[in-house]
């Protein structure tokens, strides 16, 4: 891991949707580019994702309703894992294959080279061990192989391991005690963390709050992987409080009728997956993306008389050299958002006004994404999308 960073920490998060096994597919060709909510919800999605309710006493984001993941560890880019990968050391990144995005281009976490810091793992390798480990830790969900897989062998659709519970959860105590404990897993159970089966889906930076902040700030790796059916799922009554299985226009009427709050990288995220209804069509595009990279996204927040304006990339109000460190004034201006809404021009950003987010977004993605499915506020007599 990198001990050199100052302004934050590494850390990796996991999209993990699941099949229904129920409703009737609508194909993503078939979705209108300009969607209301009462045309997202008529669409059945066959999958739900998982999100956790953090802990009221959370130190960070407390009761916000994230994916399951957290904090880099070193036992992630332990050496100790070269030997339970011992089949793939030789192969680029342990058999991931190598991203095509150029070096200039590509999210430093991913960019580090982890031999300055004593590590042979890959880092492509290492955070979606963490990943998978903190999946555990926190839902109980435990995505591994048996030790003689083969990485071809993990395109299709996976299952979570069904051991013995009571296995299971002796172990899930152990590792949540010490993550080093994770490897011994691996090793007893003579299993692999299934890296193979999560695909990178996007990198965001924690935005600057205040001048100089010192609160807590991660350079975070997101990447996505679908389960065949839910899994059997426990929350930890420490980090987690709650955890639930939504579609994704179901979470996001969550967010924005304020049963729940979804942080804005969330929301943005899920707003992404309402595009495609089918849990196969979601699988095979992630899989066939993954290679192409990601761009890391820093959001930089306009404060408005009315609101704040979470500004992305490609955004007219977007810096060309935004200050990630928080020693430069905060950006603010005397208008109502959506006084800066009106203009024409390139919008990739996330309005919130009376706490509820909309997304404004005609950039032209990067990486063979695609943009999130832009809809009106919840709460709206006459709903209008934005596209």
């Amino acid at each position: 891991m990198n001990t050199t960073l100052k302004h934050w920490k590494e850390a990796a998060t996991l999209i993990l949707v699941a099949g229904t096994q129920h409703g009737n597919i609508q194909k993503v060709q078939d979705l209108p580019q300009k969607i209301l909510w009462r045309n997202l919800k008529k669409s059945s999605f066959d999958y739900e994702i998982l999100l956790l309710k953090r802990s009221q006493k959370s130190g960070f984001m407390p009761n916000a309703f994230v994916f399951p993941g957290g904090l880099v560890e070193p036992s992630d880019f332990s050496n100790d894992w070269i030997k339970v990968f011992d089949s793939y050391k030789n192969k680029p990144n342990f058999g991931l294959g190598l991203v095509k995005q150029h070096h200039s281009s590509r999210s430093p976490m991913f960019l580090t080279d982890r031999s300055e810091f004593g590590s042979q793992i890959p880092g492509e390798v290492a955070f979606r061990i963490c990943a998978i480990r903190e999946t555990f830790e926190e839902s109980g969900i435990l995505l591994v192989v048996p030790e003689n897989t083969k990485p071809e062998e993990s395109q299709t659709l996976m299952e979570a391991c069904n051991s013995d519970e009571e296995i299971l959860n002796k172990w899930r105590l152990e590792v949540q005690k010490n993550p080093f404990k994770f490897i011994q897993l691996c090793e007893e159970m003579r299993c692999l963390p299934n890296i193979w089966a999560l695909h990178e889906w996007g990198n965001w930076l924690t935005p600057v709050l205040s001048n100089n902040s010192k609160g807590r700030r991660y350079d975070t790796a997101f990447f996505i992987c679908c389960l065949s059916k839910k899994p059997t799922t426990s929350d930890d009554q420490k980090e987690v409080s709650l955890f639930k299985w939504w579609t994704p226009p179901d979470a996001l009427e969550q967010d924005q009728s304020l049963k729940v709050w979804i942080p804005p990288p969330q929301f943005y995220e899920i707003s992404k997956l309402c595009n495609l209804a089918s849990l196969d069509v979601l699988h095979r595009f992630s899989r066939d993306r993954a290679l192409q990279g990601c761009e890391r996204w820093m959001p930089v927040l306009v404060h408005a008389e009315d609101g704040m304006v979470h500004t992305l990339p490609g955004d007219d109000l977007y810096p060309e050299d935004p200050d990630c460190t928080g020693n430069r004034p905060l950006l603010t201006t005397d208008k109502k958002v959506q006084d800066l809404t009106k203009k024409g021009g390139n919008f990739n950003r996330l309005l919130i006004q009376d706490g509820v987010p909309t997304l404004q977004v005609n950039s032209k993605p990067k990486y063979k994404h695609f943009n999130p499915v832009v809809i009106d506020t919840y709460h709206s007599k006459e709903p209008k999308s934005k596209l």
